[in-house]
């Protein structure tokens, strides 16, 4: 499992997770796509801007790894601002590549495209 060195590993002052600290010997979790609810919690969508935000700053448009990103938080994203870079895709290996679609990501989180 490859680390994104400079990732930030959690949003800070709270517990939610942006990284894991080692692969788990049962095999990776499976990335699914979460459905976002209107009501969500201000917390939770702050969570989300900053986890792409920070996906964006350290790969940009290029394809990236999973590697040590957090599932859960890569699901809430999956399938609308980040998709899968390669067909077939596997959700549950940590090598499988994604990428960021950037026209979804500045149209569901336009104040961090802001310049």
């Amino acid at each position: 499992m490859i680390k994104h060195r400079g990732f930030p590993g959690r949003l800070p002052g709270t517990d939610f997770q942006f990284t894991v600290r080692r692969a788990n010997p049962k095999g990776a979790t499976p990335i699914v796509e979460r459905r976002r609810y209107p009501d969500r919690r201000a917390a939770d969508k702050r969570a989300d801007e900053a986890f792409l935000l920070a996906l964006c700053q350290q790969f940009g448009e290029d394809p990236f790894e999973r590697g040590n990103l957090d599932a859960g938080r890569l699901s809430w994203l999956f399938g609308r601002e980040v998709v899968a870079a390669e067909d077939p895709f596997d959700p549950t290996s940590y090598e499988a590549l994604l990428r960021v679609d950037f026209a979804r990501a500045q149209a569901s989180f336009p104040d961090i495209f802001i310049e």
